[in-house]
């Protein structure tokens, strides 16, 4: 189990632009279990998964993975029980190396470095079977760089690279925003399938309110750092995309536009 325990974040804290963005703020997620995340700009969408991640810190409050606090625990330790996809594509590959070059890198995410090959050839066609899984042609493609490949095809990437090493949870931040809608379609299939096969615990951060509605098993919808939507079972499958558009229209009465 995943758990936030009262948060709390400031930005610019001590300054006439501090902003508080979680306040006691708490949040448990089950094994397994696959959110989608919706809310507006600003609604601290991004920030809880980076909290999650380690990528800025807490300033009240406590991280618990499995019952274990991971509050002090620096981000690139977590990575090791972590697999995330950003937004953009760029940003889960290396471009200047080859796709063996890109799968054997993270192959060994988490393992001891010494003085080796980086590429291990035995395993090259164990990365060929996997690439071939994503049905994009990429099995054949295996010394291109992945600078020249598309956007679509460096995320199916960011996404296979991520799960690779045996991890307990799955970020992922917008990872089909950057995509054309063919494209998207085509990754959030991969995605689901992913996370089925390997029974991951996902986060999924998406403006896309029907891939929050048709993918995973529980829904929550932010708002200035608060849930103010969270359904789950056979509560989230009866949630409409009107009725999410229905609460974005109340949220934004309130705020005044």
């Amino acid at each position: 189990m995943l758990e936030l325990n009262h948060i709390h974040k400031y930005y610019n804290a001590g300054t006439v632009n501090e902003m508080c963005l979680f306040e006691d703020f708490s949040l448990a997620i089950e094994d397994g279990q696959f959110v989608s995340v919706v809310g507006s700009n600003g609604s601290g969408k991004t920030s809880m998964l980076n909290l999650i991640c380690g990528s800025i810190p807490l300033d009240a409050g406590s991280i618990r993975i499995g019952g274990k606090d991971i509050t002090s625990m620096p981000e690139y330790k977590r990575q090791r029980r972590i697999g995330r996809v950003y937004q953009n594509p760029a940003m889960g590959t290396c471009p200047s190396m080859t796709i063996l070059e890109n799968m054997s890198l993270a192959d060994n995410k988490g393992k001891p470095f010494n003085l080796r090959l980086g590429t291990n050839r035995q395993r090259i066609d164990g990365y060929r079977e996997q690439l071939r899984s994503l049905g994009l042609g990429l099995e054949d493609k295996m010394n291109v760089k992945v600078g020249v490949l598309s956007g679509g095809q460096r995320q199916a990437m960011a996404l296979l690279m991520s799960t690779m090493t045996p991890i307990e949870f799955l970020i992922l931040d917008e990872h089909t925003a950057a995509l054309d809608p063919k494209t998207a379609e085509i990754i959030m299939e991969l995605t689901d399938q992913i996370v089925r096969e390997k029974h991951l615990t996902t986060i999924m951060v998406t403006h896309n309110l029907r891939y929050a509605v048709e993918y995973g098993d529980r829904l929550l919808m932010m708002h200035q750092g608060k849930a103010v939507i969270d359904k789950a079972g056979e509560e989230k499958k009866a949630v409409l995309i009107e009725d999410i558009l229905e609460k974005f229209n109340e949220i934004s009465i309130e705020c005044g536009n």
